[in-house]
């Protein structure tokens, strides 16, 4: 075992009591068993949900800055980059990919059918 502790096993035991990230994450779970399920991988900082390739990932802010404006940020892949304002950070990795970083602050809210749309892209274009 690291100074840091023990890699986290579960959703709940990356996010801790922070109800926001387990609530986000049931959400994008459920949203993806729906449409056929993916693999998913929790690591020590981020779940990431892969099809052939990683497309999707929910990750903590707080493991990373001193003050975050939300409790869990929702980020995605796609081969183009969305204009839009609910996007915190676009991040052109490769010529067609380019990585999304959307802030959740309520993910009943937030997780709306706009964003849902935006991960099924994803989800469509990771087979």
């Amino acid at each position: 075992m690291s100074a840091a502790g023990p890699a986290p096993r579960t959703p709940a035991d990356l996010f801790g009591a922070g109800e926001t990230g387990l609530a986000a994450y049931r959400i994008v779970h459920e949203t993806i068993t729906g449409w056929g399920g993916c693999e998913e991988r929790v690591g020590r900082s981020q779940i990431g949900f892969r099809r052939g390739r990683g497309f999707a990932w929910l990750w903590n802010p707080r493991q990373y800055l001193r003050s975050p404006a939300a409790d869990v940020v929702l980020t995605f892949a796609l081969d183009h980059e969305l204009d839009s304002p609910r996007v915190k950070q676009a991040v052109r990795t490769s010529p067609r990919h380019v990585v999304h970083h959307v802030e959740l602050r309520d993910p009943a809210v937030d997780l709306d059918a706009e964003l849902l749309g935006w991960l099924r892209e994803a989800y469509d274009r990771a087979d």
